[in-house]
Formats: C-alpha cells, sequence, structure tokens
C-alpha cells in the first residue's frame, strides 16, 4: 500500500489488493486504450482526466466503468481489468474509488457527453503533467503514477 498527500492537502491510500478499503466502493476511475491511443475526456470543470465516476444505486463498480466511459467519451468497453483501490480522507468525507485498465473497441459519436467535453485523444501523456494546467487534479498524484506501472508491468 502507498499512501501520499494530493492535490488538495488530503491524505491518500492506495492498493493494488482487490477491495483493499471497500466491497463497495462508490466511485471509479478508468485510464483507458484505444488503440494505439490513451483515451480521456475534457472535464468541464476540472480539464483533462480519465474518465469516471459515481457508482449508481443497484449498479456494480465495473458497470458504472463501462457506462462512465460510454458516457464521458462514447468509448466502448472491450476489456476492463481492475488495477486497485484508493481511499481519499478529506476534511469533510472520505471517497473509495476503484481504478481499472479498459481496452476501448469502438468510439461512438455521440451529441452529449454529460459534464464532459467528450473523448480527448492522446499517444502520450505529458512528462510534466503536474505542470500542465490543461489536466485535472485527477491527473496529477500518485494513483495516476502507481496505475501506470502496474499497466506497463502487467498488460504488455
Amino acid at each position: 500500500m502507498f499512501s501520499f498527500i494530493d492535490f488538495y492537502k488530503n491524505t491518500v491510500e492506495f492498493s493494488f489488493n482487490h477491495h483493499h478499503f471497500s466491497n463497495n466502493p462508490k466511485h471509479v476511475w478508468v485510464i483507458c486504450k484505444w488503440k494505439e491511443d490513451w483515451l480521456l475526456t475534457r472535464h468541464m470543470d476540472r480539464g483533462i482526466e480519465f474518465p469516471g465516476g459515481k457508482v449508481e444505486a443497484g449498479e456494480t463498480p465495473e458497470k458504472a466503468a463501462v457506462r462512465e466511459v460510454y458516457e464521458e467519451t462514447g468509448g466502448i468497453v472491450d476489456t476492463l481489468t481492475y488495477i486497485g483501490q484508493y481511499r481519499v480522507t478529506a476534511k469533510q468525507e472520505v471517497v473509495i474509488k476503484n481504478v481499472y485498465f479498459a481496452e476501448i473497441k469502438g468510439l461512438d459519436k455521440k451529441d452529449h457527453y454529460y459534464e464532459t467535453a467528450g473523448p480527448t485523444l492522446l499517444r502520450l501523456l505529458p512528462r510534466d503533467i503536474k505542470g500542465d494546467k490543461q489536466f485535472s487534479f485527477i491527473m496529477k498524484d500518485e494513483v495516476l503514477q502507481y496505475s501506470m506501472e502496474w499497466v506497463e508491468k502487467n498488460l504488455k
């Protein structure tokens, strides 16, 4: 398990163990790959980030991950792989989120992408993503770093 302080000075704990913090997390985050590109979205308020969001009532985290990818990018998930889970302990709340890797088999053009501007494709993520103002705070902590290392090691 890894522990660090995030962009907003909250304590974040990240584990590759399956459901380390909760069997019923309320949030998901999905690192997506479509062909040779990373599939991200541009959130209207936060900036560029991988898709994700809340698990709805009666929905599994896996179904939420597939739904969120489609809603925010039009991406059709081919395979979904669990990476890990993290817990953010903030002053007002505790958020637990599953992290997945998704291989995308296609992109649908949609009229509406909810709170995002739709798909953003990048061949490479910037080396200095922490200093790049186009990117969401979600992309600027160690969860992304550890997850990308896991993808590189386990899915090649």
